[in-house]
């Protein structure tokens, strides 16, 4: 059998290397990996990092940014797929390094679409399959008894340094109820990088029937499992509560403990955005990847005490970030309708799998205290 050429930017990566991993297993897939290996992932020596080890044997690696157009040429070859994943990830980091999320996000994808207009009539390329996020919707969508659906710009900043971060009604004042966000819902960037991300979105949707190129958009919702960059203090709270855990150091949650995310495994995601590759149905298609449940901040700080047995304080302390949201619930009816798409591990028996792995692992949280610092310094980080 003929085997299936197929290029991951970004593949050493969290969710690129799980994707790279499934694809291997398939063994109808010739895979080429292209990344950068950045310090905040992989730590000085990539060669040794756990992600590139887990991959290093099933593909051809290339290291090079998307950002070196001569690189990205090197890789795209005669590859007939692209799942793009190489992106500056982190809603707080973006709020300062704005060019470089712009660089690499908006200039990476465009370099992508470059090489191959390039090849012209040479391309082989057939379809782009993008990661992109649902931080795209901003608050999301929620529910006003009296006013109907609502899509709620950002939290009011004054409301919030009074303790109070909940959404409310921008037409008559009444208190929101949190609803699933579909794929047809409002689009309300409230950070840099939800931006960029956009911004990849509108590029494929635009250049892709140009060059007659089929695509499909995910927008992933809060990606956790084995593998997770414990190094990058931007990759989630899982880590970062993880690291703390483990020395039985104070955890101090933001705001009011309540705020809420659509946690999902790597491997689900993986197994979702590999199902879309030849699938004629996606085509075109933008569909939200998730668990469809939401679970607040204080119940995940809860459940990974009990797996590590940690006597961490558990803190509430009112202090937020600018650009986060209250919370996050995806609508995947239509992952479940084109894909045939269903979660297959519960968040308890995957955070269970998560922490027995990071038991395991090298830890470090200065770069997480060094994080806040710099979000306090531009004034993205509001302390109580």
């Amino acid at each position: 059998m003929k085997m299936k050429k197929i290029l991951i930017t970004g593949g050493a990566g969290f969710i690129g290397s799980e994707i790279v991993n499934q694809l291997f297993d398939l063994k109808k897939y010739d895979i080429t990996v292209m990344d950068e290996m950045i310090e905040q992932i992989h730590g000085k020596n990539w060669e040794d990092s756990y992600l590139y080890k887990k991959i290093k044997d099933k593909c051809k690696f290339i290291k090079g940014s998307v950002c070196d157009l001569d690189k990205v040429n090197e890789a795209i070859n005669d590859n007939e797929y692209i799942i793009h994943l190489a992106a500056e990830t982190g809603t707080g980091q973006s709020m300062y390094e704005i060019n470089r999320y712009n660089e690499v996000n908006i200039m990476g994808t465009s370099n992508i679409i470059q090489a191959i207009s390039l090849l012209g009539e040479n391309s082989l390329v057939k379809k782009i399959v993008l990661s992109s996020s649902r931080s795209v919707y901003g608050e999301g969508k929620y529910n006003c008894i009296n006013c109907g659906d609502i899509y709620p710009d950002s939290r009011d900043k004054g409301r919030m340094m009074n303790g109070d971060f909940d959404l409310y009604c921008p037409c008559c004042g009444n208190k929101l109820e949190l609803m699933a966000t579909s794929e047809d819902s409002e689009i309300k960037p409230s950070s840099l990088y939800a931006f960029t991300k956009y911004s990849q979105e509108k590029m494929l949707q635009t250049m892709c029937p140009a060059l007659g190129i089929d695509y499909t958009i995910f927008r992933f919702q809060n990606v956790y499992g084995v593998g997770q960059s414990l190094k990058n203090p931007y990759t989630g709270i899982l880590s970062v509560f993880s690291t703390l855990m483990l020395e039985n150091a104070s955890i101090n949650i933001f705001e009011n403990g309540l705020e809420s995310r659509d946690f999902i495994n790597v491997r689900d995601i993986a197994t979702g955005v590999i199902s879309c590759l030849d699938n004629a149905d996606s085509n075109g298609e933008i569909i939200n990847l998730g668990s469809g449940i939401n679970t607040s901040v204080i119940n995940i700080a809860e459940m990974l005490k009990k797996h590590y047995k940690s006597s961490s304080n558990i803190n509430i302390t009112g202090d937020f970030r600018i650009g986060d949201i209250a919370h996050n619930k995806a609508d995947i009816s239509k992952a479940i309708k084109i894909l045939g798409f269903k979660p297959s591990i519960e968040l308890e028996d995957g955070l269970k799998e998560f922490c027995e792995w990071v038991v395991g692992q090298t830890l470090d949280n200065s770069k997480y205290i060094n994080s806040l610092n710099e979000m306090e310094n531009a004034g993205m980080f509001i302390r109580k």
